[in-house]
């Protein structure tokens, strides 16, 4: 029998007799990219009070368990953390203390399958090379240039993140700078770049098969987005040891010990703003919180359309620019639980990308147009072989996740009823998916037949509840090469005192909304926010 630990709750419940007298800032949310900027705040002697609406912290990077199982809802891995050196790994282990540790997943991190083949992304520069090399030998060159390529757009980007944060005097300065030094390739959309390089289709796939990391197939996605994730994974993925909910678990005390707080339970109506600017929060018991700076994590559909009254002049020039943006993909994810070990079951500590065939667009095309069509993707996780401290933590069982589009068109039917009450039909429908993605796992791992104990499936609707997209997107705003071109998505809004940060401010993903949270207080901090900045950059 396996020890069954207490609901995973980090974070302390709300109540209003619970607020400190006085805080130097608001944070609406906390994703990573608003605890990374609470925690990063409070290094310079801020108080911060982090507003959750959520029963524990994180954002998309809680975990939950449920039958004596754990899963992660959105830290599948992340690239970079094998060194101390990277950015993403210091800015870490900054805000956590060095508390947070992590390991390591196989050699071949990512396998994609194409119908019935597959080829592996290898660990190392020099691997990753050379494995796509020996799959593809007539393509060497091709494959020399598009490395060359992705590396060449690494300059770009460091002058697209330091627009977001100079003063405005100086935008215009890093603009022309940046139109000099970018390529013209920098923000075409990935499939125009690949077939600039090469005609063979299959190459294309398996260079671009990590695509759902930002939501967009390569006709759609910006090759700056593809460029930053497959430069990110180029040494491999890691996976926090204790599972994904460490990150809130190992930051929380850094964003104490300035005299902050995250609280659970949290919900906020309204961000105040008067004459001046912002002067704090109404909360859903009524209560006001006053702060003169609010920083949003909520996102800037949440944020502009929601959170900011219609009475605030600035608003309606945020809403016009919303329409030149659009939601990102909304999935499905199924959670299962298995009653033995994944050394025994022989989980692999490598992710699964399947795909019938390496035509991405038509195929997704097909499925939007069909429920029943084959599922265009489906990525496979197994987070119980990835982190070491499962088999303590959960002895005698396994976890997977399998992750897959999802419209939300599909199901806004039912978005009127309340969580665990929608319905037979909606349920019917839900058992309908999982019983297809289940077969999938199958036609990979045999093995696990009738070794299945528990599942449960997620849709954009649970995004909805429990993180507050309303469509259920789980990238933000999407990774289009129009994104890229929108100067007004940074940390520091028009209205006085209110800031964003997240994956909105620069990119998706954990280290991308990670990263904006430390623009947002870097820009804020003023000299102790240079001071960051160049611990962090430099």
């Amino acid at each position: 029998m396996s020890k069954k630990p207490s609901t995973i709750r980090i974070g302390r419940r709300y109540r209003a007799n619970r607020l400190a007298p006085a805080y130097d800032v608001l944070i609406v949310g906390s994703g990573i990219g608003g605890l990374t900027a609470a925690a990063c705040l409070a290094k310079m002697g801020k108080k911060v009070c982090v507003l959750e609406q959520h029963y524990t912290a994180g954002g998309f990077t809680h975990s939950y368990d449920r039958n004596g199982y754990e899963w992660d809802v959105g830290v599948h891995y992340i690239g970079d953390m094998g060194s101390p050196n990277t950015m993403g790994r210091r800015l870490f282990d900054y805000i956590t203390d060095g508390a947070l540790h992590w390991a390591p997943m196989d050699q071949h991190f990512d396998r994609i399958f194409l119908g019935d083949e597959h080829y592996d992304l290898v660990a190392g520069r020099e691997a990753y090379r050379d494995a796509l090399v020996a799959a593809f030998p007539a393509e060497e060159r091709a494959i020399d240039t598009y490395l060359h390529y992705m590396r060449s757009v690494r300059e770009g980007v460091r002058l697209h993140t330091l627009k977001k944060i100079v003063p405005a005097w100086a935008s215009g300065l890093v603009a022309n700078w940046q139109r000099r030094k970018t390529p013209p390739y920098f923000n075409q959309t990935t499939r125009s770049v690949l077939e600039s390089l090469t005609s063979n289709q299959k190459l294309i796939a398996v260079l671009t098969g990590q695509w759902g990391d930002n939501g967009l197939p390569p006709a759609q996605s910006s090759f700056i987005i593809h460029s930053m994730i497959a430069q990110h994974y180029m040494y491999g993925g890691y996976y926090p040891v204790g599972g994904a909910s460490r990150m809130a678990e190992t930051i929380i005390p850094v964003i104490r010990q300035a005299g902050g707080e995250v609280f659970t339970y949290a919900l906020v109506e309204k961000i105040l703003v008067g004459e001046q600017g912002v002067t704090g929060v109404l909360m859903a018991d009524d209560t006001e919180i006053h702060a003169p700076v609010v920083i949003s994590d909520a996102g800037v559909f949440n944020t502009f359309e929601t959170l900011v009254d219609a009475s605030v002049p600035q608003r309606a020039a945020y809403l016009e620019r919303l329409g030149h943006v659009r939601r990102s993909m909304s999935s499905l994810c199924l959670y299962i639980g298995l009653q033995e070990t994944a050394e025994n079951l022989g989980l692999p500590r490598t992710n699964f990308w399947i795909y019938p065939s390496e035509h991405y667009e038509v195929d997704l095309a097909a499925f939007d147009n069909d429920i029943d069509a084959e599922f265009p993707l489906v990525y496979i996780s197994f987070p119980s072989a990835k982190d070491p401290s499962f088999a303590e933590r959960y002895p005698g069982r396994a976890t997977i996740e399998i992750v897959a589009p999802g419209p939300h068109s599909w199901f806004e039917h039912w978005a009127d009823k309340p969580w665990g009450k929608r319905g037979d039909d909606y349920e019917a429908l839900k058992e309908q998916l999982s019983k297809r993605l289940l077969r999938k796992l199958y036609e990979k791992l045999p093995q696990l037949q009738g070794k299945v104990d528990y599942y449960e499936l997620s849709t954009s609707l649970s995004t909805d509840y429990f993180c507050r997209y309303r469509q259920g997107e789980i990238y933000g705003v999407d990774h289009t090469p129009k994104r890229f071109e929108q100067d007004w998505l940074k940390p520091k809004t028009e209205i006085p005192g209110l800031w964003l940060t997240g994956q909105d401010v620069l990119t998706c993903g954990v280290v991308g909304a990670l990263v904006g949270g430390l623009l947002t207080a870097i820009q804020l901090g003023g000299w102790q926010g240079m001071k960051l900045a160049r611990k962090m950059f430099f």
